[in-house]
């Protein structure tokens, strides 16, 4: 069963067309308009060994918070619809990454619950022309669409773009050990029956 998942987003203020597939190698072809996300949804791809394929378009003129929230939507929207119905799913996952003399952890539940618990602090408002508070704005649109309950947390750092990085990093490696098939269960990790 292919995992996979395409999505085109259209709204008055952006579009966002992404390809996901959920079993790749790392691959990522990113365009967003705005450098630092690029990086950063690379990563995520590399970390996470996801095939993506995402494109954006947005009023970058206004700012950037409506391209990196939408965006975040849509990938949540595109790891809901390729997580299926999440039979055999291990479900949770967790990761510390560091990076350099940042430290972050992630934590992740497949409980079709959106939750984000965001435990960031950053020493600098901006990395480049990228406002560090957008980074909050993505995982919140991601949580909200994936319906997946994930709490990040900076243990230390004092370069915010370290600290995101592993946010990122951390987020990606979760994210695979939750979505991760484990062959022995025959139905959905959950007592209830349903995710």
């Amino acid at each position: 069963m292919a995992r996979t998942s395409r999505i085109d987003r259209q709204t008055k203020e952006t579009r966002v067309t992404l390809h996901l597939d959920l079993d790749g190698s790392g691959r990522a072809e990113i365009s967003t308009g705005v450098p630092f996300l690029d990086h950063m949804l690379s990563l995520l791809a590399a970390h996470g060994l996801l095939d993506l394929e995402l494109k954006a378009q947005g009023d970058l003129e206004v700012d950037g918070h409506h391209t990196v929230e939408d965006i975040g939507l849509s990938l949540g929207q595109a790891l809901r619809e390729a997580l299926g119905d999440k039979t055999g799913l291990t479900r949770y996952g967790q990761a510390l990454v560091p990076m350099d003399e940042a430290l972050a952890r992630a934590v992740v539940d497949l409980s079709g619950r959106p939750y984000l618990a965001y435990r960031v602090e950053l020493a600098q408002d901006k990395v480049g022309d990228f406002d560090t508070d957008l980074a909050h704005d993505f995982f919140q649109g991601l949580v909200n669409e994936a319906r997946l309950t994930l709490h990040l947390d900076a243990w230390q750092g004092r370069s915010a773009h370290h600290v995101i990085e592993a946010l990122f990093k951390a987020f990606a490696r979760a994210l695979a050990q939750a979505a991760a098939l484990d062959p022995r269960r025959k139905g959905v990790p959950s007592t209830k029956g349903v995710l």
